[in-house]
């Protein structure tokens, strides 16, 4: 007889709400949440044309994505403006303030990678996201979807130091 074994789907959640729960509050302390990291990414790395490109890019509906611009400009990370050629676009635009807000959650983010990944060889951190990526394929996740932080590794953008 085996021992038991917790299902892998119930270990898989308990994990991914402490790593999130961890990530929330490293991203806190520098003045930041998820949703506001993932903007300032994704504005920075794939500079979106308009409101609803973002909104798709980081993986949010546009009302909720309204609702955290309004905060952002608020705070003065990133400026909104009518697209001339189409009034009912608005182009948003990260300010110096925003700039600066990016390069800590960066500073942030990679921190915390890098101490999730303590312990791990490159060969273990390929497979884990191989198999991450398979589980969410057999419950019918977005295979061709690319994630909020699309291109966050490739070439000049990769979060380290010389990225963007």
């Amino acid at each position: 007889m085996q021992p038991f074994r917790p299902p892998i789907g119930l270990q898989l959640a308990q994990t991914a709400r402490t790593v999130s729960r961890a990530f929330d509050e490293a991203l806190e302390r520098a003045g930041g949440t998820l949703p506001v990291w993932l903007i300032l990414l994704n504005l920075k790395i794939h500079r979106p044309g308009n409101q609803r490109v973002l909104a798709d890019a980081v993986g949010i509906r546009g009302a909720t994505l309204t609702h955290h611009l309004n905060a952002m400009e608020t705070r003065g990370l990133i400026t909104r403006r009518r697209d001339p050629d189409n009034r009912r676009i608005h182009i948003v635009e990260l300010t110096a303030a925003g700039e600066e807000a990016f390069l800590r959650l960066r500073q942030v983010a990679a921190a915390f990678d890098a101490g999730l990944n303590a312990g791990l060889n490159e060969t273990e951190v390929s497979a884990l996201s191989e198999l991450l990526g398979r589980l969410a394929a057999n419950v019918g996740g977005p295979q061709d979807e690319a994630p909020p932080w699309a291109g966050l590794v490739d070439g000049p953008t990769a979060l380290g130091p010389g990225g963007p």
